[in-house]
């Protein structure tokens, strides 16, 4: 596995303006702070990490592809959840901003599997292993993680560079997914980069 970050993607879920609230009144202030000073750090941390590496990025944004939402998931469409496409709500927010060639898929299902050409993609590109983060644990990374899994990837999740809108939340959903994945830090993917021999 020495070459194993030549395989794999750094793959970041929902960062974006509709639900990280960076700019505009928070849902829970608590969740605006837990992620300004915890999450949010360490995303940017293990992005760095991965394009330092050299390991593919890919965002995902929930986004409708319709002006009205007619596409999204029956789920969705029962808890209101979707941004209009080409909206700020649904574009990455500014410290995870995308590079010019990295890949933002707009997702209107809570796993990027389901919406998305993701699968297609990772497979044209190569990619075996699949680093996870991002928002919320206990929904679309919930998903993301299960999907990956049962179509064959090597999957690993992020722990603290993932959150929910509780801990308690939070610390459910890892337990739930945990035979998924592989539940590292940010500080133990750095470890696993340097000792790869990946270029860096």
């Amino acid at each position: 596995m020495d070459s194993w970050p030549d395989r794999a993607a750094l793959l970041l879920v929902d960062l974006q303006h509709g639900t990280c609230g960076l700019d505009q009144p928070p849902r829970d202030g608590a969740f605006r702070q837990r992620f300004t000073e915890q999450t949010l750090p360490r995303l940017q941390q293990a992005l760095a990490l991965s394009r330092r590496h050299g390991l593919e990025v890919i965002h995902t944004v929930i986004a409708n592809l319709t002006a009205d939402g007619r596409d999204r998931s029956a789920d969705y469409k029962r808890c209101g959840m979707g941004f209009a496409p080409g909206s700020r709500a649904a574009r990455v927010i500014q410290p995870l901003r995308p590079l010019a060639d990295e890949l933002v898929l707009p997702k209107s299902s809570s796993s990027p599997f389901s919406s998305t050409t993701l699968d297609y993609l990772l497979r044209n590109i190569g990619i075996e292993v699949l680093i996870v983060a991002g928002l919320l644990t206990d929904q679309c990374i919930d998903h993301t993680v299960k999907d990956a899994a049962d179509r064959g990837y090597r999957v690993i999740c992020l722990h603290d560079a993932c959150m929910a809108e509780s801990l308690q939340r939070h610390q459910a959903a890892l337990s739930c997914f945990k035979g998924y994945a592989d539940l590292i830090s940010v500080a133990q993917l750095a470890e696993r980069l340097a000792d790869s021999g990946a270029s860096g």
